[in-house]
């Protein structure tokens, strides 16, 4: 039995008209340095043809038995050739390495950054290997192509283009012999374009269902292995790559009888100019000099005919690449935005002093069932509210859509009368106000400050040491071998769980929000690291609008007004001492979770 990858909905791929939209806009301005480059790169080729054109009349004046003095005016014109071609040589690199690579370095943070913004929904139904092949092998095959194939595609056209014009300035019967070659590549080319790109387009797609594969079974990895399924999960993942694989030895197929054929064309051109110089010198009607200048020049063209038709290659798979960066980039809800903080923290940008207002929101993932089911809730500015329920009742689905992190599959969530889905994109350049801090936090490596400066970088030392009092964690911040400035992380000095979420709950004092959306955040076993954590989470919400998934009915006990959920519908809402005194689905859970803690 066949294994094959299973079928993933991946993000959206950019067609011509997107992609000719981010162009125009990204070399916007460089027109000049454009046209620049191209002037230096057609100089550069019509010098290259002297060194043919000067050999030949060396050639005729040797055959012509001249004296040393005929000699010396074609040698110094080849000299001054080679001399101003070097000069040359090196403007076309450098101009068009100007144009491409500043536009390669766009690219690639343009894609990081709308991937940064990107909605969770569509990063998870095509799976974070989608979009970390896009950012990564992707970008690479663009800034590769840019930076090189498609100079030397230019230079290698050009030259084909001005050595033909060589070859009809000596007669043009030398062009049109040369020309025989061209239905044969001509065919190649058609040929080879109609098969490569649809091999590269489904090749780069073949690439992110295997990076996605790989991705998964790495963060499933120890679940795989506490269930014993690392074989099945290996399967897929070796379906998926002997996919990938399969594309790119269809790709190299096509690639091999590609350049078969093209010396098939070069040896029809070849042959048909020499025996058109064979005809017209046994004629008299051209000498030996022009014969031996017109088959260098044909020659000559070996290699840019195979360098611009072989960067076709390159050409092919960068374009593939680039509408699926494109797709990414013309997608996200803000291209080119710039966000600095964690997959923890989400922040946005909507006016204060604002209710927070959630009317008839359904929500489902893909084509799954209903996870919320017509939940209304006002939260007024400065009020406290928990959210409470057993797990799976959607309470995390709804507070990343209160965050705005995605939009609802219906209904709305709104602050101030727009929607959090959209406050980033619509107002970029506002204060940042809704902060969401969920239980999976994030350390990045680097200092205890760097981790805190994430959240705003020109927070001075006295704001660092002030978030870290508010949530507690000054005395052992204090203890590690350099205080703020020790390193932490991956390499660095290993922090707990509960040290983790203080840090987190610290650089939202340091973003200042007027609205926070606790997600689990202080959800750490153990009673002291709970009631620290439960301290810091107060601080963070003290005279702020705070929405809470309560995990700990204690969290509960002080807010303003506690919503249950209970298969995706509110089930109750009230002040929490009327609730338990109402002898409902609250009291019921306050009820187990009290005998729970005795």
């Amino acid at each position: 039995m066949t294994n094959t990858p299973t079928t993933t909905r991946l993000l959206p791929v950019a067609n011509s008209r997107q992609i000719r939209t981010y162009l125009r806009g990204t070399l916007r301005g460089w027109w000049p340095l454009l046209a620049a480059a191209v002037a230096t790169l057609v100089l550069h080729s019509a010098l290259n043809l002297a060194g043919p054109a000067m050999i030949g009349r060396i050639t005729q004046a040797v055959v012509d038995r001249r004296g040393p003095g005929a000699l010396t005016v074609p040698v110094l014109l080849l000299a001054a050739a080679v001399t101003t071609a070097a000069v040359t040589g090196w403007a076309a690199t450098v101009l068009p390495a100007r144009l491409v690579l500043p536009a390669a370095g766009r690219l690639r943070e343009d894609a990081v950054a709308a991937a940064m913004v990107l909605p969770v929904d569509a990063v998870e139904a095509g799976g974070t290997g989608d979009l970390v092949s896009r950012v990564s092998g992707d970008v690479e095959r663009v800034s590769a192509a840019a930076s090189g194939a498609l100079g030397d595609f230019a230079a290698a056209t050009l030259t084909i283009a001005t050595t033909l014009l060589g070859l009809a300035a000596l007669d043009w019967r030398f062009a049109v012999a040369g020309l025989l070659a061209v239905p044969i590549q001509l065919h190649t080319l058609r040929w080879y374009l109609r098969t490569s790109g649809p091999l590269y387009a489904a090749g780069r797609t073949a690439d992110g269902r295997r990076a996605a594969a790989l991705l998964g079974a790495f963060g499933a990895l120890p679940t795989l292995r506490a269930l014993r399924l690392g074989a099945s999960r290996r399967a897929l993942v070796e379906a998926a790559s002997a996919e990938s694989m399969t594309y790119e030895f269809r790709a190299t197929r096509a690639a091999t009888r590609f350049y078969g054929r093209l010396n098939a064309a070069e040896f029809t051109g070849l042959s048909a100019i020499l025996l058109v110089a064979y005809a017209l010198v046994h004629s008299g009607t051209t000498d030996v000099g022009s014969a031996t200048t017109a088959a260098l020049f044909f020659v000559g063209l070996f290699d840019p005919v195979n360098t611009a038709l072989g960067t076709f290659d390159s050409v092919q798979q960068a374009s593939a690449g680039l509408a699926r960066v494109v797709g990414v980039i013309m997608n996200a809800p803000s291209p080119g935005g710039r966000h600095a903080e964690s997959s923890a923290m989400e922040t946005f940008s909507p006016p204060t002093g604002q209710a927070l207002t959630v009317s008839g929101v359904r929500h489902r993932y893909g084509n799954g069932p209903e996870v919320l089911r017509g939940v209304d809730l006002e939260v007024v500015a400065g009020h406290r509210v928990a959210i409470v329920g057993r797990t799976g009742s959607g309470k995390s689905t709804l507070a990343t859509l209160i965050a705005g992190l995605r939009p609802p599959y219906e209904g709305s969530v709104v602050l101030g009368g727009t929607a959090t889905s959209t406050l980033a994109v619509s107002r970029p350049n506002s204060a940042r106000s809704i902060a969401l801090v969920t239980q999976e936090h994030h350390l990045f490596l680097g200092t205890v400050a760097d981790n805190l400066r994430l959240a705003r970088r020109e927070a001075s030392a006295r704001d660092v040491d002030a978030a870290l009092a508010a949530v507690g964690a000054t005395h052992w911040v204090e203890a590690l071998p350099r205080g703020v400035d020790t390193v932490v992380g991956s390499g660095g000095t290993d922090l707990t769980a509960r040290q983790i979420q203080q840090l987190a709950l610290a650089r939202v004092l340091l973003i200042d929000p007027d609205v926070v959306v606790l997600d689990e955040a202080t959800a750490e076993a153990g009673s002291d690291a709970a009631r620290t954590l439960d301290r810091a989470a107060r601080a963070v919400t003290e005279g702020r609008t705070a929405v809470l998934v309560a995990h700990r009915l204690s969290q509960a006990a002080d807010a303003d007004l506690v919503m249950v959920i209970d298969d995706g519908r509110v089930v109750e809402r009230g002040r929490p001492d009327d609730l338990i005194a109402a002898g409902g689905e609250y009291a019921t859970l306050w009820n187990s979770w009290s005998r729970g803690r005795r």
